[in-house]
């Protein structure tokens, strides 16, 4: 069931709908907006079709029944993992212990001892041009990482937004341990706002990538524009083998700013993006579909779009990172200030999502996996739209069922 959530004085209200079961085997969403993201006009989104048929998935086959977990869920903080992080934006856990992190406006990767706190600086990233909601963005490891030591980055540069991969040599002085940046994409749309940034590789082993519109709406719906789009491209950065558009970089399309991607046990794509000023959304990802940007923002009765698996205000959420962990999708949210947690059954919610940490932490920025039942959570009051406080940026080690 989609849910349709409004406030009124201070109460959750929520109206369910029924939406199409689907998703498919891999994909990205959000939006990065000014007034879903704490700032001005322009603020995050989401969407809906009650009426629509649902797509086949084309996921594998299941091995057996899901597990819907419980309506109601947990988390708590267990321990800050590391203080003093300059706008920090994306976290990569490394294989043998150790969380990168990427900062947005001073353009380096530093290196996070889990354990200790203590932080190590790879190096800076050349080209960076951070402004706005632009610089240095998500960050992931190669799937082949144990041989090829690859980090891949997506960064606003002066004329664009784009992929890099360096080489990562740890046994260098502090400083000196990235490889000059080999480009794998670039020409993605750049703006004061809607950069988009988000990178992942999926289980298919393929970079998923979600773009912004850079404010221009009109990009969203247009095929041949990289802006607005969740992309799957080889390592290499080419259009993906299977793509609905052969040829085509384009995974899905009609987005404004996607900001979160996740998967499933299933191996189903999740997003989540900034509204405007009304709906933030979560979305399941099917290859080929419209999610409705600027036409649409949050549910819609048009069956040419792909309404969301749930929205919220943009005060409640402004959501950015998101992950899987326990059965639900755990949704960072910067403007709202709290964790959201979004129960699963297939790329429907469960039950009514819940918030966690409300307020208690600021803005929150990337969620990543940690591991069973654990999640890493990164702050985000060190950008320029947060009120920082001792300590801020933090890394924090959270316990969630």
């Amino acid at each position: 069931m989609t849910r349709r959530t409004r406030r009124v004085e201070g109460t959750m209200i929520v109206q369910r709908r029924a939406v199409p079961a689907v998703l498919a085997a891999a994909a990205l969403l959000l939006t990065a907006g000014c007034s879903s993201d704490g700032g001005g006009s322009s603020g995050s989104d989401e969407g809906a079709s009650p009426s629509r048929t649902a797509p086949q998935s084309s996921a594998p086959p299941r091995q057996g029944a899901e597990e819907t977990p419980p309506a109601k869920g947990s988390a708590q903080v267990v321990r800050t993992v590391a203080e003093g992080l300059d706008s920090p934006w994306g976290l990569a856990p490394l294989p043998g212990g150790g969380l990168l992190v990427s900062s947005r406006d001073d353009g380096t990767i530093v290196r996070v001892d889990e354990k200790t706190g203590k932080k190590t600086e790879l190096g800076e990233v050349p080209g960076v041009s951070a402004a706005g909601e632009g610089g240095l963005l998500g960050i992931a490891l190669s799937p082949d990482y144990a041989s090829d030591r690859m980090v891949y980055a997506y960064f606003t540069s002066a004329g664009d937004n784009r992929i890099v991969r360096m080489l990562y040599d740890e046994k260098k002085p502090a400083g000196e341990q990235l490889g000059a940046p080999d480009t794998v994409f670039r020409g993605i749309p750049k703006g004061f706002i809607h950069n988009g940034g988000r990178i992942e590789f999926g289980p298919d082993k393929m970079l998923y990538v979600g773009t912004g519109e850079s404010g221009d709406t009109g990009l969203s719906q247009d095929k041949d524009s990289v802006g607005g789009k969740i992309l799957r491209l080889t390592p290499e950065g080419e259009p993906a083998p299977g793509n609905p558009i052969p040829g085509s970089p384009v995974y899905s399309y009609g987005h404004r700013n996607v900001q979160g991607l996740a998967w499933d046990t299933e191996q189903r794509l999740f997003a989540s993006e900034f509204g405007q000023d009304t709906w933030d959304e979560l979305n399941a990802i099917k290859p080929g579909d419209n999610y409705g940007w600027p036409e649409a923002e949050g549910e819609s009765g048009d069956g040419d779009f792909h309404n969301p698996v749930d929205q919220w205000t943009t005060a409640e959420a402004s959501p950015s990172g998101i992950a899987y962990a326990e059965g639900s999708i755990w949704m960072a949210g910067l403007r709202g200030k709290r964790l959201w947690r979004v129960p699963l059954n297939g790329t429907e919610a469960s039950a009514d999502p819940q918030a966690f940490l409300e307020g208690e932490y600021g803005r929150l920025r990337t969620v990543v996996p940690a591991g069973g039942d654990r999640l890493w959570l990164v702050t985000s009051n060190t950008d320029g739209r947060g009120s920082p406080e001792d300590g801020d940026d933090r890394i924090l080690e959270v316990r969630v069922r």
